[in-house]
């Protein structure tokens, strides 16, 4: 088994900020990825937007960048521009979340980088395609869940339009910019061409609601409404309990049958056929959610848990995410790592997948603004082209804010 990761002796040129770009390249270097974060001098400005144990060390900043090098480099500069190209030299991938006017006002444009390193994997992380109309416009997570219909499914749900409670676009996008990357690598292994790859926020996000809220609107003619019943029906919510609240899904014929069995035999004893098979129970799953409403209410969270287990139903108790910390299961499996840093240990919810022979782990904490700056260069030989002040107007065009 080695220590190393799957993606050892990949070196990943990181000009992405806020989330979505970095939670792409975290994962990189969790799984054995050199990623060399280049941060303008003022900082990715997400290094300010939470609590952390030292300025611009925010907790949402430290997760998304550990195991990352940080060099400043002022693009504005020639010698920041020298720097950043000699970089590219030596990666294999290049990954971005700037406007595609501001990559390229800069000079580092695909075909720019391309001309440098052929063989590079250009990845593009966009708000919105540069394809379409909308290219130009600024995106973050709340307005592209607005776009995509989240806050209208959930006022369906819930009969208020909200946001759900975490940035799921920038962070959908994020794996989408992964997989999409790794695939460009994959085929570059195989045929050694590198290539250009745009992912974008709007188009990701629309693709991922339309999985299941495609629905009837995908047929001609339509053949119903595009959103889902089950995941809108206004009962569907953590069921209340005699002292609590619980989450569980009584749904295919297993489980229904189950339930009925040995909590409401007379439902059957009254109408056999009323909610016999799934297909009869989703065309009325409203009405099925409210019966199982007011039945969980006649007993505590524990007695249900405990019969569900016995049942073979899926249930959960309702946890906080302050829980995940102390959750046996997780604890068991090793999700969480502890990482000594210069601000005091750490603990990162770590790798979520598992390889048997090249596994990912946490590489090491966020770094500090330009803590490897001088490194960097060092081993391009160009130490004296570090740029030292000035602010960069390369702002990122998309995050969660």
């Amino acid at each position: 088994m080695s220590a190393a990761g799957p993606l050892a002796g990949v070196r990943v040129v990181d000009l992405t900020a806020m989330v979505m770009g970095p939670y792409c390249t975290q994962i990189m270097a969790d799984m054995g990825a050199d990623v060399v974060k280049i941060e303008p001098p003022q900082g990715d400005n997400t290094r300010f937007i939470s609590v952390g144990p030292a300025p611009g060390m925010s907790g949402v900043f430290v997760n998304v960048n550990r195991g990352k090098r940080s060099a400043v480099l002022d693009l504005r500069t020639d010698d920041g521009k020298a720097a950043l190209r000699a970089l590219i030299e030596s990666a294999d991938v290049f990954i971005h979340s700037m406007r595609s006017k501001a990559i390229a006002s800069l000079g580092f444009s695909y075909d720019e980088v391309a001309a440098i390193n052929p063989t590079i994997v250009y990845t593009n992380c966009y708000g919105y395609s540069r394809r379409g109309p909308a290219a130009d416009r600024p995106a973050y997570d709340d307005t592209i869940q607005a776009e995509c219909g989240l806050p209208a499914v959930q006022e369906q749900l819930t009969g208020e339009a909200n946001y759900v409670g975490t940035i799921m676009a920038d962070k959908v996008a994020g794996l989408t910019a992964l997989y999409a990357t790794m695939m460009a690598l994959f085929h570059r292994e195989r045929t050694g061409e590198g290539q250009e790859v745009e992912v974008s926020m709007f188009e990701t996000m629309a693709s991922f609601m339309l999985v299941e809220h495609a629905n009837g609107a995908m047929f001609d003619p339509p053949l119903g409404p595009a959103v889902y019943p089950r995941t809108v029906a206004p009962n569907r919510r953590p069921y209340e309990t005699k002292d609590g609240h619980i989450a569980a899904l009584i749904y295919n014929d297993k489980h229904w049958n189950a339930f009925v069995g040995a909590v409401r035999p007379c439902w059957v004893e009254k109408d056999p056929t009323l909610y016999a098979t799934l297909e009869l129970r989703a065309k009325q799953i409203d009405t099925v959610y409210g019966l199982v409403a007011e039945t969980l209410k006649e007993r505590t969270t524990e007695e249900w848990l405990t019969l569900f287990e016995e049942l073979e139903i899926p249930a959960a108790p309702i946890h906080t995410p302050d829980a995940l910390f102390d959750n046996p299961h997780l604890n068991a499996v090793g999700l969480f790592e502890t990482v000594q840093t210069p601000h005091g240990p750490i603990r990162f919810p770590g790798v979520p997948t598992w390889f048997s022979r090249t596994p990912g782990h946490v590489r090491g904490p966020a770094p500090e603004l330009g803590a490897d700056t001088a490194a960097v260069l060092d081993e391009l030989g160009a130490r004296s082209t570090a740029p030292r002040t000035a602010d960069s107007d390369a702002e990122p065009a998309l995050g969660s804010g």
